[in-house]
């Protein structure tokens, strides 16, 4: 069975500041250690789904820096597929600036070169788009661009699943066209605002809600079905997410059930807490395995 899957997102280099405490207001900080660690959201996903054994493609952007460079080897060398990425010229590789302290994360997203990933872009690789079997989607990239990947990827029969990250409003374009949709337990009460009765059911049967350590809901033929998270010692929390829209995206490819795929995701989520950076951070297949059988005896 193929495992043939296109990502189109961002792609970032992390900033990464430690410290015991969030600053406050005008308040100055001593940290415990900074990283350049690659990231974007994007990116994070198509590694996150490379390391679990399936073939990827990433469509997206850097710009003519260090940063570009950097992050287009790296993601080589992680068996990402970058189809003809050109840097953008007189702009910089998107940045998020992480600040981590106190078990948790504060994430600000400069985009940069992820802007230039456009619906002319994306309709350039509708033949690589057709090809594969899954699309994974952000919205750290423009809005008609998303709608752009969606049409296309609804046109040749692809599993369609959007991270609404960071949220905001969506078309029904592309709430009709989506196959899941991957909010966490804040993010879904925004995405369900303005929403009527019809809209609201009809989107319920596409939600599978992150919640931490609270662990998972999505819905079945109308029912609520929660998956409890796995008990882990935490260190960093920012790639939690993208590793469980990565598995999430391997799972449903290679054929899994809803429930399965969730529950294999919900894994893989909690191994990626245990280490530092999003991408460092995110287990291969063997890993995952290996942690399934040790909570099952």
């Amino acid at each position: 069975m193929s495992r043939k899957i296109i990502v189109i997102g961002s792609i970032n280099m992390d900033l990464v500041t430690s410290a015991l405490v969030f600053p406050k207001a005008g308040e100055t900080l001593i940290g415990t250690s900074f990283l350049t660690i690659p990231g974007g959201k994007g990116a994070n996903q198509a590694v996150a789904a490379a390391r679990l054994g399936a073939d990827v493609s990433l469509i997206g952007c850097v710009g003519d820096d260090l940063f570009g460079k950097e992050l287009v080897e790296h993601l080589k060398e992680q068996r990402v597929s970058l189809p003809d990425v050109e840097p953008v010229t007189h702009t910089q590789t998107g940045i998020a600036s992480i600040t981590l302290a106190e078990g948790d994360n504060s994430i600000i997203v400069v985009p940069g070169a992820n802007y230039h990933v456009t619906p002319e872009l994306v309709a350039k690789y509708e033949d690589l788009i057709a090809s594969c079997d899954t699309m994974l989607l952000q919205l750290e990239i423009p809005m008609e661009s998303v709608e752009m990947a969606v049409k296309i990827g609804r046109k040749h029969g692809l599993t369609i699943i959007l991270n609404p990250a960071p949220i905001a409003k969506l078309s029904k374009e592309i709430l009709l066209n989506i196959d899941y949709i991957t909010p966490n337990e804040h993010e879904v009460v925004e995405l369900l605002e303005g929403l009527d009765e019809v809209q609201r059911n009809t989107l319920k049967e596409k939600l599978i809600i992150t919640k931490g350590a609270k662990g998972i809901t999505y819905y079945k033929n109308g029912n609520e079905q929660h998956i409890e998270s796995y008990p882990v010692e935490v260190v960093d929390t920012t790639g939690a997410g993208d590793s469980f829209n990565g598995a999430l995206a391997v799972a449903l490819t290679t054929g899994n059930s809803i429930d399965k795929a969730c529950r294999f995701a919900n894994a893989v989520g909690a191994l990626a807490v245990t280490k530092l950076g999003a991408q460092s951070g995110m287990p291969t297949k063997e890993e995952v395995e290996i942690f399934l059988n040790s909570k099952r005896g």
